[in-house]
């Protein structure tokens, strides 16, 4: 037991070296909100497209276009590895004076908008067409119908799912310390490489990812009995 303890205070008591682990899950909330914010952002507008370009008339060459640039968007970024999406990021694309932080949303944003797009997409084909009918027999036209008819329906169909995602970027974001960021497991890599010792750290680091993954679930199921109440009014 006095080990343990022991191993303990070296690890995080002494030198502060706890601050490894709190500074990296600064970091880490950080990434994750404002890259599921750009992910957001981008899987709604390739979700709009495709969209637009199922229903309409496919002769349209902008609309082709731009459903050729989403589709080969969604094919490269669900292809390939997240970790190597961030170090081309890092090391090809965005070099010079830029925060690593920036870099990290960025890429991160970009990654987590070909899930989400794909997630809007299904929840915008599964409201009833007859909504779409409604609202241009109400006068209005196709992009006030969607903004205010079709995206609040199809948004609370999958708030489930998008909140998953936030789970699943959360803990996606443990290999930015690849392009040398201070992300929670970054922390405990740091405290691992002072004291030689690798127990603590790492357990501590999963510990915090799972009570973090452990309070969003149940944030989850609340969102969905609410969801589930709604439905029955």
């Amino acid at each position: 037991m006095g080990d343990i303890a022991s191993r303990i205070y070296q690890d995080f008591i002494e030198n502060g070296r706890y601050m490894y682990l709190v500074q990296g899950l600064g970091n880490t909330v950080i990434i994750t909100l404002l890259a599921l914010a750009m992910g957001v952002l981008i899987g709604v507008l390739i979700a709009l497209v495709r969209v637009n370009y199922a229903q309409a008339d496919r002769k349209n060459p902008v609309l082709a276009v731009l459903n050729f640039i989403c589709g080969l968007y969604l094919t490269v970024i669900r292809g390939t590895p997240m970790v190597v999406q961030l170090m081309i990021m890092y090391f090809v694309i965005l070099t010079g004076n830029i925060s690593p932080i920036l870099i990290a949303v960025i890429s991160f944003g970009i990654n987590s908008g070909a899930y989400v797009a794909e997630v809007i997409r299904s929840g915008i084909q599964s409201v009833d067409r007859g909504q779409t009918e409604a609202g241009r027999s109400l006068g209005l036209n196709s992009r006030q119908t969607m903004i205010n008819i079709v995206l609040p329906q199809a948004f609370k169909n999958v708030a489930p799912a998008i909140f998953n995602e936030f789970i699943a970027l959360l803990k996606e974001t443990s290999v930015a310390g690849y392009v040398g960021i201070q992300d929670l497991t970054k922390g405990g890599d740091i405290i691992r490489s002072i004291t030689y010792d690798a127990f603590p750290p790492l357990i501590a680091v999963a510990l915090i990812y799972l009570l973090m993954v452990i309070g969003l679930t149940r944030i989850l199921r609340v969102i969905e009995r609410r969801l589930a109440k709604s439905d029955l009014r």
